[in-house]
């Protein structure tokens, strides 16, 4: 989708460098940004294999580098037959087993520390060389400060699975870990957008209206997103594995079955997985009248392309979920869904930044030989 830049008057040489230089610290955001989505998809492969819970240290900078011997191999081996999942889930798997879910662990920690480096040594650059505008510098370092807090949060999260009586990791932990990392990568798409595009220099006929719709639909899917990552926790998809229907009724028995009610919502599988498709549902509902607003009431343009693909995102990722229920969630379906949830809030963010009123403009009324009021 590039970028429309026709209406955009001419620049003297100076502003035009100084917008080199912002495009450049946008372009490296979108990078960074990639390497979050990526990330995204690692950690939904490293829950749907198991692998999580193969590697029981936290070393930041120790833990870099593999093993690099068959005692070190041996070490990380016994220390994984300690916890639950491998007396309960993987028991006799034998070594070689255990390098295969670890290598997927270490791969997404691995990761982690590159987007830390990738996010680190372009921005000390850009700062040295004064690319980066001065009203940016705090939610740059506070950005820097949360991808720090992540990884302590996904070690919090890793060693909720240690305890006596699990095999997986705490619902409600995997849930902030993963919601932070759509926090971050949200903040960063729509901080390179600002750079990119800034506001609108005129406003559109029509553009409030769909604005409002598309609102609705981002933050249904935002809510999805949020039933999605109990639906992870609880394991929920590997039940109730047809559609429209759950277990034959449209709202499955026991709905409400735990106490107090609110638990139902984050540790109820049946409530778990039934809200999830009813948001997703109200979603792609929500989408399609944003996507027909969109295209009656908005001249061809950016604004309204970025609505029509966010339409197409969160179509797509509705049909991918009912495929990968039905097929009962195997790592390669489930992968994809929780990678492509990220795509949803890219369309999402493109489309509400497209959208958005044009900067207010202060002026004081004058006198006209008319008696008008001037502008």
């Amino acid at each position: 989708m590039p970028f429309d830049t026709r209406s955009r008057p001419a620049l003297p040489p100076a502003a035009r460098g100084e917008g080199t230089k912002q495009r450049a610290v946008a372009y490296w955001l979108l990078a960074v940004a990639g390497a979050i989505w990526l990330m995204i998809a690692l950690g939904g492969a490293t829950r749907l294999t198991g692998s999580g819970l193969s590697i029981m240290e936290w070393a930041p900078f120790g833990g870099t580098l593999p093993p690099l011997s068959e005692a070190e191999w041996r070490r990380l081996y016994d220390l994984y037959r300690t916890i639950p999942q491998y007396e309960l889930v993987n028991a006799g798997f034998g070594i070689e087993g255990f390098k295969r879910i670890f290598w997927l662990e270490w791969a997404h920690r691995f990761w982690g520390r590159v987007i830390g480096l990738a996010y680190l040594l372009p921005f000390l650059w850009f700062w040295w060389r004064g690319a980066i505008p001065r009203g940016l510098m705090p939610r740059l370092g506070l950005l820097f400060l949360l991808g720090g807090m992540q990884g302590a949060i996904g070690w919090f999260m890793v060693a909720s699975g240690f305890d006596a009586d699990r095999t997986t990791v705490s619902p409600y932990r995997l849930v902030v870990h993963l919601m932070l990392a759509l926090v971050l990568f949200a903040a960063i798409v729509w901080t390179a957008l600002d750079l990119l595009r800034g506001r609108p220099a005129v406003a559109v006929p029509g553009t409030g209206k769909v604005r409002r719709q598309v609102l609705a639909a981002f933050w249904l899917a935002a809510l999805t997103m949020l039933a999605g990552g109990f639906v992870a926790g609880l394991r929920a998809g590997f039940t109730y594995n047809t559609f429209p229907l759950m277990d034959g009724q449209l709202v499955p028995e026991g709905y409400l079955q735990l106490d107090p009610v609110w638990r139902n919502f984050t540790a109820n599988i049946a409530a778990v997985q039934f809200n999830h498709r009813l948001l997703a549902t109200l979603t792609g509902l929500a989408m399609i009248g944003a996507a027909i607003a969109a295209w009656r009431r908005l001249p061809d343009g950016f604004a309204r392309r970025a609505v029509l693909v966010m339409a197409g995102t969160v179509a797509a990722q509705y049909v991918l979920g009912i495929v990968t229920l039905l097929h009962v969630v195997p790592p390669a379906l489930g992968t994809a869904h929780q990678a492509l949830a990220a795509g949803v809030l890219a369309a999402g963010l493109c489309a509400w930044h497209a959208l958005r009123e044009p900067p207010m403009r202060h002026s004081t009324p004058r006198r006209s030989g008319s008696g008008e009021p001037g502008a």
